[in-house]
């Protein structure tokens, strides 16, 4: 199933920089309404949320997507320790006092769920509802998260080879294509067989959508996407004092093919989410889920942000 080129309708939207928790965000705005604040991962861009903004806009609701920080258009701090969590967190909380949102509804894939989980729990007054994509929000774990990972699944496991600055950082920058059509990566090895030939375009994604990404991360290279990686274990020691409970509404969609649900179990998410008004498994849905099926991901966005209100 072929999906619509949205590039010229985003770049005609044009955005703006805002000043947010010391660094600048580049947003791009679009509709009137209620406000929803879209929170894109790892390697995407706030352009991963094209189909979503037009989507919402059109029913009637004010949407706004920042680069987030370390990406693209948007502030780079250079230190490692500049990117935890709550950090991020800050930088959202700083784009709703520019905006004068009292609150929003938040909207996170990959690590932008992570971002938005935890900002319902440390500025519970400022998330209206909550959503999050592939992610599933989970209890505190026992220790700091990257031994855990390291015991479980070795130092091959790409969120362990994330770690050291500058090693990932070089084999990822220097073949961006072959990088950003990796699909659904777990291991170092994916990212170090740069002889493999180029993997074919997914069917929902355009050269014209893939050449913006390229672009953008030829640019900038993969350091500030990574940095959250490298605060796994800050970002576990600087949330110690929240709750694990989310008591706003909130929202879950994953994709059955989507292997973060596998290392990243759904069963304890009730327990977390008190007001969890949906669990969405779409079939067949991978982890890249708002732009490989946005028709499903749009219905169920729009039906949870009006219920909401």
């Amino acid at each position: 199933m072929t999906v619509r080129d949205l590039t010229e309708d985003w770049q005609r939207l044009g955005s703006r920089r805002v000043a947010a928790n010391g660094i600048e965000l580049r947003v791009v705005e679009h509709g009137e309404g209620t406000p929803v604040v879209f929170c894109h991962g790892f390697p995407e861009l706030g352009f991963s949320w094209r189909h979503q903004v037009f989507a919402l806009a059109d029913a009637g609701f004010r949407t706004l997507t920042p680069d987030m920080r370390g990406y693209d258009g948007s502030s780079r701090p250079e230190r490692v320790e500049d990117y935890d969590i709550l950090t991020v967190c800050a930088d959202l909380i700083g784009l709703l006092d520019e905006a004068g949102i009292p609150d929003a509804i938040f909207v996170g894939h990959d690590w932008g769920a992570s971002v938005v989980w935890q900002l319902a729990r440390a500025y519970p007054d400022r998330v209206r509802a909550v959503a999050g994509l592939s992610v599933p929000a989970t209890p505190r774990s026992s220790g700091p998260p990257v031994p855990i990972l390291r015991s479980r699944l070795g130092d091959d496991f790409y969120m362990c080879w994330f770690q050291e600055p500058g090693v990932a950082d070089a084999v990822l920058a220097a073949n961006v294509r072959h990088t950003l059509l990796q699909d659904e990566v777990l291991s170092a090895r994916d990212f170090l067989d740069t002889g493999a030939a180029e993997p074919a375009l997914p069917d929902w994604l355009s050269p014209a959508e893939f050449d913006y990404y390229v672009q953008a991360f030829t640019e900038t290279g993969f350091t500030g996407g990574l940095n959250y990686y490298r605060n796994l274990d800050r970002s576990w020691e600087r949330t110690a004092q929240l709750a694990d409970e989310i008591t706003q509404p909130s929202l879950f969609i994953g994709g059955s093919a989507d292997p973060v649900i596998a290392f990243t179990p759904i069963a304890k998410m009730p327990a977390v989410l008190t007001d969890l008004r949906r669990s969405l498994i779409i079939d067949g849905a991978g982890h890249w889920i708002q732009q490989q099926r946005p028709a499903e991901v749009n219905a169920a966005l729009i039906d949870f942000a009006q219920e909401i209100g």
